[in-house]
This record gives structure tokens, sequence and C-alpha cells, in this order.
């Protein structure tokens, strides 16, 4: 009997010291591990670190460093998984869980991205990206009322940033209430006034509300910041087919075709911009020029808004 007791007891001591032992070693493979990364050596640096978790499989740093490296990798899936073994096993790290969300966004796995940034306020209610994004998740999946409720609660916590008052503005644009959505652009304009994001969000808002000069006015102002955002010169086209300016229409189209030639918009309006040409002109090559420009818009965007009307428009001018 006292020959069993001793056997379990020395069994005891050495786990103990065995353990101890493991867990050294892993803390040595995590230490390397970091300076790897520090070296730009990621590969080498999880080898080391899936090492250590071997060792242990309750060392949430090792996990959490896995994480770090998997998304520098762009390799979500694992880096998703590395972070959500760090939260089971420290579920007070913030860090964590908001790195966790950002991989479950960029997965556009919005749902669980909430989640975890959910997480992140209730461990820390000030922290302001995780109110924005859990906003932009609340978007993605059409849930405006809640994607309010995080951008005015990001608002609340610093209303002096651009992108929580375009956050603000996207979700009143999109639910139609033009006035708020202008408000809020113009705020973060006040911010920041090279902002050609903003800018164009608040030139669409103009065309919606057919404030069509000013829409012009705005755009011409991106374009000059950014010659190469392609969306600016789509509306830039659209708003100059309003104006009446049909000329200035076909060039911001053709420039934005050049800069994106699978923006299916820009081929539609340039059609619309080509056809009214035509008529005026009684030219039966642009009138052609139309037809394929549409045809192209149909190529790359089959099931487009109204197809069927710009269906009805080639069967008519084709005739």
């Amino acid at each position: 009997m006292r020959k069993n007791i001793w056997i379990c007891l020395i069994s005891l001591v050495l786990m103990f010291f065995l353990g101890c032992a493991r867990n050294e070693q892993a803390v040595g493979l995590y230490v390397d591990a970091a300076m790897l990364r520090e070296l730009g050596e990621n590969d080498n640096a999880v080898e080391k670190l899936n090492s250590a978790v071997k060792l242990n499989n309750r060392f949430s740093l090792a996990y959490s460093l896995l994480g770090e490296i998997y998304q520098e990798m762009n390799d979500y899936e694992k880096s998703a998984g590395s972070y959500e073994k760090a939260t089971k096993l420290n579920p007070w790290s913030f860090k964590d869980y908001f790195n966790l969300g950002r991989v479950y966004q960029e997965m556009k796995k919005f749902a669980m991205a909430i989640k975890a940034y959910d997480r992140v306020c209730q461990l820390k209610p000030d922290h302001l990206d995780a109110q924005v994004n859990t906003a932009k998740c609340y978007y993605q999946i059409e849930d405006y009322n809640n994607a309010l409720l995080a951008a005015s609660r990001a608002e609340q916590i610093n209303a002096n940033i651009s992108e929580v008052q375009k956050v603000l503005g996207d979700i009143y644009e999109l639910t139609k209430d033009y006035d708020k959505a202008i408000a809020s652009y113009k705020r973060g304009l006040e911010i920041d006034s090279n902002d050609t994001e903003i800018m164009a969000s608040l030139a669409v808002v103009y065309l919606r509300t057919n404030r069509n000069s000013y829409a012009r006015e705005l755009l011409t102002s991106v374009i000059k910041l950014d010659p190469n955002k392609s969306d600016a010169y789509q509306y830039l086209g659209y708003c100059c087919l309003r104006l009446g300016d049909t000329e200035k229409a076909i060039d911001s189209y053709d420039t934005a075709i050049r800069l994106d030639n699978m923006d299916w918009q820009a081929y539609r309006g340039l059609g619309v911009a080509y056809m009214l040409k035509a008529i005026a002109d009684k030219d039966n090559t642009l009138k052609q020029k139309a037809i394929e420009q549409w045809k192209f818009s149909l190529d790359i965007k089959p099931n487009q808004p109204r197809r069927d009307k710009l269906i009805k428009l080639i069967q008519k001018y084709s005739k």
C-alpha cells in the first residue's frame, strides 16, 4: 500500500517538473518566434509557434501571435482559428477579440465579426474602432438600425473623426435620410477637407436630391485630388447628362471605362450619352455605338437593375 502511494507521489512530482520543463521550452520557442517575425521570417516564426503550442496547448500568447502572423500573411482561416483559441484561453483579451473581428470582417463573415466586436465593446466600451467596425458590419448585413446605433456610439466617443461621419452619412444615405447624410458628410469634410471618399459620397447625395451643380463641383474636386478614381468619372458623366452637357458626359464615361473596363454602369451611361447625341445629330454611327455600349454593360452584369428597360431600348434602336 505504502509502495503504491510513493509511486503516485513520485509520478506527480515528475509530471510537475516535466510540465515546467515543457512550459519553459514553449516560452523559449515563443521568444524565438517573436524575433523571427521582427526579421520578416514569418514561415519560420509559425513553425516555432506551432511547436510551442504542441508543448503547451494552453499558451494563449502563442496562439495570439500565430493569429497576427497568419493575418499578415492573409491566411484568414488559420488566423481566425488561432484568435479563437487565444480568446477561449484568455477571454479578457480585447486585443485578440478585436483582431478576430477584423479577420472575420475580411472574410465577409459579418455576423461573426459583430460577435467578436461586441465582446471588445463589453471589455472596453470606449473602443472607437470596434464601434465603427460594428457599424460597418451591420451595414453589410443590411441591419441599418443597429448600424446606426453603433455609429452613434462611435460619434459619442469621438465625433471629430472623419471616418465616423462617413459611416453615419452612408447609413443615412442608404435609408434615404438625405438631410442627415449631407450634414454628416459635411462634418466629415470639416475634419478632413481632402477626403475624396466623403466628397464623392456627398456628391452622390446631391445627385439623388437634384443638386446637380453642387455634385459637379464636388466631383471635379475629387478628380483633381485623385485622377485615377474611376467611380468619380462615372458619377460626373451622369451629372453632366443631367446638366445637358453630353460631350462632357461622353468624356467622363470614357475615362471611367479606361480606368475600369468592368464598370457596367459607365458603359450603360456612355450608351445613353451616345444615343442622345445620335438623336440630336441624326447620326446612325453614334446610334450603333450607343447600342454597343449597352450590350457591353449587359455582358458584364446581365442581371443589372432596370435590365428589361435597357433591353427594350436596344431592341427599339436596333430596328
